[in-house]
């Protein structure tokens, strides 16, 4: 009887501590509740005690969770309809808090698409499209300016993306914490034009790329005619040099060979005759040629003194 009894006392005692111990890692906090209603939340490591089978314990993650919005279509404020994806990193700060809200991640998941996407609309809304993808470092033209409903704005006076995400960021993160919740980052994942505005966006940069074309052809065929202007002229420079330098050769060589023949003409005038009329008479007589001349000609003085 007392064996019995001692075994008894033994099993009970191992489903008591079965069930009243439990370990939470390092990447998990818990809530314990007694009969559905929380009594208490753990958020450090360990091994822990409840009371077996009246309380339980609800685990939630320590770790920093990710959140994805669905694609929203947003006029900006200068009237562009774009899509934006939003995506957000969060963690669950106060564990309790967020049992007694939202009881688990798919009903945090819910209020942070309500929270974020309206703080991300009004955003989206309140700006320019050039603020919403322009960085820290964008530097605007002098001559570019925008205009809305008629008013002109500065770029001076417009913010970039970073400063709008952390405004998105401040708004949203005030609505989080009465739901235990802390709201770490958002971000644009992706801004695109509606179908619409992309068409006229992509024929807008196809005139902006064809003008551009047509301003470095146009300055491509001022620098050819410069180009072929200069060319001619050197060609011309250097044509003139080039005939100028055979006249003063040839009259040279006119000049040396006049010379030559008038010497050769004051060495003995009548060889000089003779050898010329018989030049004469090879370029003037032919086989088939007729010379009519006077018998009292010169040019007939050797043919008759040939007989």
């Amino acid at each position: 009887m007392k064996n019995g009894i001692l075994v008894l006392i033994v099993i009970v005692i191992l489903l008591l501590a079965q069930g009243g111990f439990y370990v939470v890692n390092e990447s998990e906090q818990a809530v314990v509740t007694q009969f559905g209603k929380p009594v208490g939340a753990v958020s450090y490591p360990g091994l822990h005690f409840k009371i077996p089978f009246i309380q339980d314990v609800n685990r939630f993650e320590r770790r920093i969770l990710k959140w994805d919005g669905d694609p929203n279509q947003i006029p900006t404020k200068d009237k562009k309809f774009i899509w934006v994806d939003t995506t957000a990193r969060w963690r669950i700060k106060d564990p309790l808090v967020f049992f007694r809200t939202v009881a688990s991640e798919r009903g945090a998941m819910g209020r942070l698409d309500d929270i974020i996407d309206s703080v991300v609309r009004d955003a989206v809304s309140g700006h320019l499209l050039v603020e919403l993808v322009r960085g820290v470092d964008y530097k605007a033209k002098e001559d570019e300016r925008f205009e809305v409903d008629g008013v002109r704005i500065e770029p001076k006076d417009m913010v970039g993306r970073e400063d709008i995400l952390k405004g998105i960021l401040a708004q949203a993160s005030a609505s989080t914490p009465e739901y235990g919740i802390e709201l770490l980052d958002v971000q644009f994942k992706r801004i695109n034009y509606v179908e619409q505005v992309r068409t006229r966006v992509y024929e807008r940069m196809i005139n902006e790329r064809k003008k551009v074309a047509a301003q470095y052809r146009s300055e491509g065929e001022g620098e050819k005619a410069e180009i072929l202007g200069k060319m001619q002229r050197e060609l011309k420079e250097i044509s003139s040099k080039a005939y100028r330098k055979v006249l003063e050769v040839r009259g040279g060589a006119d000049a040396e060979a006049a010379k030559i023949y008038a010497e050769a003409y004051n060495q003995d005038k009548e060889f000089y005759t003779f050898l010329r009329t018989l030049e004469s008479y090879k370029k003037t007589i032919t086989r088939d040629g007729k010379l009519v001349i006077s018998t009292d000609s010169d040019y007939y003085k050797y043919l008759k003194s040939a007989k």
